[in-house]
């Protein structure tokens, strides 16, 4: 079975276990995940969206678009968040050229024209098209035109 990129809001029966699995990841609780993605089922095209790369019934990577990552920087709105790949999926494709093109596909669809994202990889980033804005709060920020 192929890996597949599902976005949250077209599969709530994976809500639940996603927002675990983003919680061990990041150690935000998984209750607040989990808010924001029943918020995202509500049928907007806007934020919150939450998306998972899903290979053989098990997540694999996953990640976000919420307005605000955190930082103290809000006219740098939306940002893609908690971008994370399993470490034994790493070098597949699977963050940038499979997560980060789904997200940037539907939020150009939805009428968005930009998208940030802070991040402590920034070869990832830079890989995939990702202009580099500065530091904010001591972590790199960038952007993506869409």
């Amino acid at each position: 079975m192929e890996m597949e990129i599902w976005n949250l809001k077209e599969r709530e029966e994976w809500i639940r276990r996603a927002a675990e699995w983003f919680h061990e990841k990041w150690d935000v609780p998984a209750g607040e995940y989990e808010a924001s993605m029943r918020e995202s089922s509500r049928g907007t095209d806007g934020v919150p969206q939450w998306y998972i790369a899903v290979e053989q019934g098990e997540i694999v990577g996953g990640v976000g678009v919420i307005e605000n990552d955190f930082h103290n920087r809000k006219d740098l709105a939306l940002n893609v968040c908690v971008l994370y790949v399993e470490e034994n999926f790493h070098s597949r494709g699977i963050a940038a050229g499979a997560l980060l093109e789904q997200v940037c596909g539907d939020m150009r669809s939805a009428g968005l024209k930009r998208l940030c994202l802070i991040t402590n990889h920034p070869s990832v980033a830079e890989r995939y098209g990702w202009k580099f804005l500065g530091m904010v709060q001591g972590i790199r920020m960038y952007e993506k035109e869409l």
